[in-house]
């Protein structure tokens, strides 16, 4: 009964392990969709302002034309690379995501094989006790080895 005892606690020892790992991964995840949603908005907001530079009419002259059409093209490729920086942080979300739903599988694997450890260990006791035989023999004193 001793050695199903060590088990089970070994067993409760691994699942608080994999309950850290889980909560590690929730975290990395939460960061990783945070960046992402950043990154999403930061593009979406400098290609509204590319569009709203290169729809303006308000052009005086031909210079004026020609730094506004510079400043609207820097802006495109900023959105351009602030989009490609968000797909690569929706990558990183994703692989995210699943990573922490390995880590729950891993960590809720462990307990339930604790909870039926426990549930065994809890059955053998009542069976003990109703029988009203001992696991194991007595020994006294006097008896030999």
């Amino acid at each position: 009964m001793k050695a199903e005892h060590a088990k089970l606690h070994r067993l409760q020892r691994l699942e608080k392990m994999r309950a850290i790992a889980k909560q590690s991964a929730v975290t990395e995840a939460a960061r990783a969709e945070s960046t992402y949603a950043q990154l999403s908005m930061l593009a979406d907001r400098t290609a509204q302002l590319a569009a709203d530079y290169a729809s303006r009419t308000d052009v005086v002259d031909g210079s004026d034309l020609r730094q506004m059409r510079r400043f609207a093209t820097g802006l495109q490729g900023i959105r351009a690379t602030t989009t490609a920086d968000a797909t690569r942080a929706q990558a990183i979300a994703d692989k995210r995501q699943v990573e922490l739903a390995a880590a729950e599988r891993r960590r809720a694997a462990v307990e339930d094989r604790a909870t039926e450890q426990a549930r065994q260990i809890a059955a053998k006791s009542q069976y003990t006790a109703l029988s009203g035989r001992p696991t194991a023999a007595k020994r006294f004193g006097t008896d030999p080895a």
